[in-house]
């Protein structure tokens, strides 16, 4: 059984910054790729970023390349999204999610994933 607990999400302007913490209660996280996904008012849940237990090995959106980056540390089981550049269009609730089954590259490219692991979220508001 694997917990994920998120944070760091609030209100900011457009332009502004944001880094959310992914942190897992999980024996050998640094064995599990980890994923942000995230969901707006009535819009399908959509991937934005992933990371393999590789932290070299990492994947991103088109929407939110060059503005996002994901990171980790599993001396503390925590996975990072710093967040720049914000624009109001990634206003959405935050979720991270793993599973011991599914890569990074998987997370990103399969829709719809059936990640057994899912945090309970964060929102993320930008204003104009």
């Amino acid at each position: 059984q694997v917990q994920l607990v998120e944070s760091g999400g609030g209100l900011v302007q457009a332009g502004e910054s944001l880094n959310l913490s992914c942190v897992a209660s999980a024996r050998s996280f640094d064995r599990y790729a980890v994923g942000w996904f995230r969901q707006a008012p009535g819009s399908e849940r959509e991937f934005v970023a992933a990371i393999n237990w590789d932290p070299d090995t990492t994947y991103f959106a088109d929407s939110v390349k060059g503005r996002f980056t994901i990171t980790r540390d599993n001396a503390k089981n925590t996975v990072y999204l710093q967040m720049n550049s914000l624009k109001v269009e990634d206003t959405a609730v935050y979720y991270c999610a793993t599973d011991a089954k599914y890569t990074a590259s998987d997370m990103a490219k399969i829709d719809s994933l059936p990640l057994d692991y899912w945090g309970q979220g964060t929102q993320v508001t930008v204003s104009s």
